[in-house]
């Protein structure tokens, strides 16, 4: 439904931003050009390449532009904020570690702070083109609901929230059938329902009465089309399940299951795999190639023992592997049955340094080369913890569909660590199965930069 409208918004959106960006960066170097060097031209060119490359990479990975965030003011302005923070933080850090000195810190200033009043200027402009769309009538798709029920009061909420460019005017109801008052008024009853529709300019109507329910809908639909009033069917299926339901399709026959699982596609499974590969081979071959023995001797001095930890996890489809971490404990027995906790006095100093800093989590690399876990996914469980939240948690085996990840949508929202009360474990799991249910590969992307940016900023669940 206004699909191709919400595409073509989205696409200004980004050009828009995108624009503003590179006017402010020409600007800026013109203004500032008395300050900029000749023979530093690359280093400019660079950087704006840099410029815009990250802001697409953060502002289209973080689903900045998506549907449910831009349709709403408040939600939209917040993300820019958010992701024009991690913007900045990002550019500074390339300009640190890669020693850009040569470039003008007053032209970066400026840079930084025009492109903000930029953003500011955008979102208002987008505000002015949300209510021009939302009071233009030629813009606006006048809508009628037949039947007033539950399935109707939930459209209603639809096109209130997030209908942009539709209108709802009214509900068809037979009068016996309404017993409380409306926001919306009811305009005809439903034999009458084509003939108000006509008289109201509608251009769609959505039942909420199937046609097994009511023969008279055929009529309806065939009535509607010769008006050139498109009609669309709202089947109901809390007659048959209780709970939302994703609809699929096996030829022409609907089938319905739970939930959706974009990861039960092979193309998808093949692109995170791909990531998954580059990725940990990156880290264990420039990384852990010299992180295992500085981090091995230290280990090995305060506590004699091995270098890594490997305990038994559950994996997907509640497969156990040998989950690899660096040795932050000392050798004890309560290793497989007790979680570590705040000041927990098994925990040796290295392994206060490397748990703070996540660095303890790196050997899992190797468990991600090796297949058994993902990059991104839910966190994987010792077993007896498995077997005593399966309990707990209605759902908790649905998050064992997915690979384990080193990181995942629960951890970046603050639901890592030690769990002290059910309610903890049921939110970390509600998380995992909106991640499993709303995968892509851009989500990944976005989950690996937070992660990053939490092990810098520091996290105070990790002890």
């Amino acid at each position: 439904m206004n699909k191709q409208f919400r595409y073509y918004l989205q696409l200004s959106l980004i050009a828009l931003d995108v624009i503003v960006l590179n006017v402010v960066f020409f600007i800026s170097k013109f203004l500032l050009s008395a300050k900029i060097l000749p023979e530093d031209f690359n280093s400019y060119l660079e950087l704006w390449a840099v410029f815009n490359i990250l802001w697409l990479l953060l502002s289209v990975g973080t689903r900045s532009y998506s549907d449910h965030i831009i349709i709403n003011f408040d939600f939209f302005t917040k993300r820019t904020v958010k992701v024009y923070i991690v913007w900045v933080i990002s550019i500074l850090f390339y300009l640190f570690f890669l020693r850009k000195f040569e470039i003008s810190r007053y032209f970066i200033f400026v840079m930084l702070v025009s492109f903000a009043f930029g953003l500011i200027f955008n979102r208002f402009l987008y505000l002015g083109i949300y209510y021009h769309f939302k009071t233009k009538d030629y813009l606006i798709n006048k809508v009628l609901i037949i039947g007033y029920n539950e399935t109707a009061k939930k459209l209603e909420a639809f096109f209130e929230e997030e209908g942009l460019n539709s209108k709802l005017i009214g509900f068809t109801e037979d009068s016996r059938n309404v017993t409380e008052l409306t926001r919306y008024p009811i305009l005809a009853s439903i034999k009458n329902t084509i003939a108000i529709a006509k008289e109201m300019e509608v251009h769609e109507i959505f039942s909420t009465i199937t046609p097994e329910q009511n023969n008279f809908v055929y009529s309806m639909i065939e009535e509607a089309e010769k008006a050139c009033i498109r009609f669309k069917v709202v089947p109901n299926f809390s007659l048959f399940i209780n709970k939302p339901v994703h609809i699929d399709y096996i030829r022409d026959m609907p089938i319905l299951s739970l939930r959706s699982e974009p990861l039960d596609d092979v193309g998808n499974r093949i692109k995170k795999r791909f990531l998954d590969i580059v990725i940990s081979l990156f880290v264990v071959v420039f990384i852990l190639s010299w992180l295992v023995p500085i981090l091995g001797l230290f280990i090995y001095l305060e506590s004699k023992g091995p270098v890594f930890f490997s305990q038994m996890r559950t994996g997907k489809n509640n497969k156990g592997f040998h989950c690899l971490k660096f040795r932050s404990m000392k050798i004890n027995k309560d290793s497989d049955f007790k979680q570590a906790t705040k000041n927990d006095n098994r925990i040796t100093q290295i392994g206060k340094f490397i748990r703070k800093t996540s660095l303890d989590e790196f050997p899992q690399f190797i468990n991600v080369l090796k297949g058994e876990m993902s990059l991104v996914g839910p966190r994987p469980h010792m077993v007896k913890h498995t077997d005593d939240y399966s309990k707990i948690v209605y759902q908790f085996m649905v998050r064992q569909f997915l690979k384990p990840g080193i990181t995942g949508w629960a951890q970046i929202n603050g639901y890592r660590g030690e769990i002290t009360d059910p309610e903890q474990i049921k939110m970390r799991v509600n998380n995992d199965l909106w991640y499993l249910e709303n995968w892509n590969i851009w989500l990944d992307i976005r989950i690996i930069f937070l992660t990053v940016y939490k092990v810098f900023k520091g996290d105070e669940k990790a002890f």
